[in-house]
């Protein structure tokens, strides 16, 4: 083991993967270095997610696996969701923590390092009581790079009622972060050659909110877009229903380097559940928005998420859900069962529906959204995509075209080599479920 050295496990959304790539730079200006293997590093980190059950149990895992092979010499620290909504309480769940930090004063990891440090017998637990999330971000880009891809964290914390959702609770409110902050962070990502911009926040749409503006997130976009002519990709990710604004639909239709994808969780269909749940109700809105985005952007790619199982939800609410399914016809869809969390407004609602039937309900969905996908995925076969390279061997590349957000999506099976980092021109030859295949297409 080497002295400042460290080694980050980073769980969850790339919300997350922003925050630990922020700490990470922090670390490696103070004179860290990372590595990969934890029997080398110094410092251990798993910056965790609190999000629903399974993740706070994927987070604990690895604190427990780490902890149990931990040496004399070596410090655990865990940070993020997990920490900051139930705070002291994981030393119960996991033996062996040093120090624990908090989503909302992320930035304060190195001083938290340097206190363990200078006395390792006292474990040390950085939770101040911050309102809202910290802007003090000492210059750290608030990107997450992965390949030729990064994500761009615009905002964080959330202002929206859901009631089946904690973050407002891990997170506070909104802060968006200044738009030339933001801009210049773009700007760095381009003179690094990155090809894919992905825009995230807890709820892209509500942007500028807490800064006063409306619309906020056109206006980033129309100020960012042309201070970034060399990024050709800049997708926009979580975008609240009732939100998309005709000015953001129009944007999408006229400029080419804002990709035509928008992922939208709606989370259920059936108005009386919307409500029960605190989401916007308005199903006709929904539908108009639909079809007018589809109208304007004709080769527009749609993502979505739903629960299933929430408190209540009737065998006739469920059979809404499958209806307005096959009635859009989503290219891209994630569902959850629901998880029970405590400290929301659906808690004294309690969980009364199953797991078997909430799986049950889960697996109709996805085998209902199979269909629809392999058949618009068949839609594609004989037209050319432009595809992003992000891997090959073996006489095949594999890349994702702008209908396939990174991690989430499908991809796109390439029957040549193409150069890792290069959008490509393909033509489509097949469809699967969830990918598509095709031939790499000669530039003259």
């Amino acid at each position: 083991m080497k002295k400042k050295t460290f080694y980050l496990v980073s769980l969850g959304c790339a919300k997350n993967s922003v925050d630990s790539d922020s700490m990470a730079e922090l670390l490696q200006r103070d004179g860290y270095t990372a590595v990969e293997n934890p029997s080398r590093a110094e410092i251990l980190i798993v910056n965790t997610c609190g999000f629903i059950q399974q993740a706070r149990q994927e987070s604990l895992d690895v604190l427990t696996e780490l902890a149990a092979e931990k040496k004399n010499d070596q410090l655990l620290i865990a940070a993020g969701c997990l920490t900051e909504r139930y705070r002291e309480k994981i030393t119960e769940s996991v033996t062996g923590i040093d120090g624990i930090i908090g989503t909302r004063r992320w930035m304060d990891i190195v001083d938290l390092v340097h206190e363990l440090r200078s006395n390792p017998q006292i474990p040390r637990y950085h939770l101040p009581e911050a309102v809202s999330i910290g802007t003090d971000e000492l210059g750290v880009l608030r990107v997450s790079v992965q390949g030729e891809s990064a994500y761009l964290k615009i905002a964080d914390g959330c202002r929206r009622a859901c009631a089946f959702c904690s973050i407002p609770l891990i997170k506070g409110p909104p802060v968006s972060r200044p738009i030339d902050s933001i801009i210049h962070e773009a700007e760095d990502l381009q003179e690094n050659g990155i090809m894919e911009l992905n825009l995230i926040a807890q709820d892209t749409t509500d942007y500028g909110s807490d800064l006063g503006m409306k619309d906020g997130l056109v206006t980033l976009l129309e100020k960012m877009l042309p201070k970034i002519p060399d990024i050709p990709w800049v997708r926009v990710l979580y975008a609240y229903p009732g939100f998309v604004s005709d000015a953001l639909i129009d944007l999408m239709s006229a400029n080419n380097q804002l990709l035509p994808y928008l992922d939208i969780p709606l989370q259920h269909a059936h108005p009386e559940m919307l409500k029960r749940m605190k989401r916007p109700s308005d199903m006709d809105w929904v539908r108009r928005t639909i079809e007018k985005m589809r109208r304007q952007i004709p080769n527009l790619a749609l993502r979505t998420t739903f629960i299933t199982g929430f408190p209540g939800e009737t065998e006739r609410e469920f059979q809404t859900l499958l209806d307005f399914i096959r009635e859009i016809e989503f290219d891209h869809l994630g569902v959850f069962p629901y998880s029970f969390e405590v400290g929301t407004t659906a808690e004294p609602l309690g969980d009364p529906i199953s797991e078997k039937e909430k799986e049950k309900r889960v697996e109709e969905i996805m085998h209902l959204q199979e269909g629809i996908s392999l058949k618009r995925n068949q839609r594609m076969i004989g037209n050319q995509l432009d595809v992003l390279i992000e891997g090959n061997g073996d006489g095949i590349s594999v890349g994702r075209s702008y209908r396939d957000a990174p991690e989430i999506d499908g991809l796109v099976i390439v029957e040549d080599i193409a150069e890792i980092g290069e959008i490509v021109p393909v033509q489509i030859t097949g469809a699967l479920t969830h990918d598509l295949m095709g031939k790499l297409i000669e530039k003259k």
